[in-house]
């Protein structure tokens, strides 16, 4: 199964304000994820609104038929995209995509939203 991140496009942090940034921090975020799975065991793509605003530049972390988790909080910089890779590969690697806290990078502590159980196969 392939683990996707997926980044919100349109995401904006405390300190966005349109006289000083010409776009949206989640742009910013998205092509910094995205240069950092660049030849990884993951995927990526851009939504507009995960619906996290207050929690800006937010990722989801998601594989069919495994644990899907929605990451936020943090700043478009690539130690926080690196971190993001890096937890979505473990992701990738797990059968049910639960990460052992022990195994999870630094930089992704403190920054999970929620998390949801995956869907129900069809029929069920």
């Amino acid at each position: 199964m392939t683990t996707w991140i997926t980044v919100c496009d349109t995401c904006k942090g405390e300190d966005w304000d349109a006289s000083t940034h010409d776009r949206p921090h989640g742009e910013d975020m998205a092509e910094l994820v995205e240069h950092h799975a660049q030849g990884r065991n993951v995927k990526t793509r851009r939504v507009s609104c995960l619906m996290g605003c207050t929690h800006g530049c937010n990722v989801a972390i998601q594989a069919e038929g495994k644990l899907a988790y929605t990451l936020g909080r943090f700043s478009p910089d690539a130690e926080s995209a690196a971190a993001i890779v890096d937890y979505a590969e473990l992701h990738a690697d797990s059968d049910t995509g639960q990460v052992p806290y022990r195994q999870w990078p630094q930089g992704v502590k403190g920054h999970f939203v929620t998390r949801h159980p995956p869907l129900p196969k069809s029929g069920d």
